[in-house]
């Protein structure tokens, strides 16, 4: 992700318009949206200045890499369009039982 997904993301939680954000920062409304837009890249400073602004903090970490996400989709290409689907629908309604059973447990 990006810096300014980041910085959107946080100031759109935080209920803030860009003419807001760049106020607590002391910077335009403009320079925000070109930040958000992608037209600049922000520091990692920047970023977390402009997060902590919205009331957000941004905690980075390493995490060992994962291709599962990858490993699935490129398995996934080796089938049919069909088979796609009907992979996708049984995926949907294992979720949707998942989520029934947690609302049930809840009761």
């Amino acid at each position: 992700m990006h810096g300014g997904n980041l910085i959107r993301e946080a100031r759109r939680r935080a209920g803030l318009t860009q003419f807001e954000l760049a106020e607590r920062l002391g910077t335009t409304q403009s320079a925000i949206a070109r930040i958000e837009r992608g037209g600049t890249e922000p520091s990692y400073e920047r970023v977390v200045a402009a997060l902590r602004a919205c009331g957000f903090d941004l905690l980075p970490r390493l995490l060992p890499a994962d291709d599962a996400d990858w490993s699935v989709a490129s398995t996934n290409l080796a089938v049919d369009h069909d088979t796609r689907v009907r992979r996708h629908q049984a995926a949907l309604r294992f979720a949707e039982a998942g989520r029934r059973a947690v609302v049930d447990a809840r009761a």
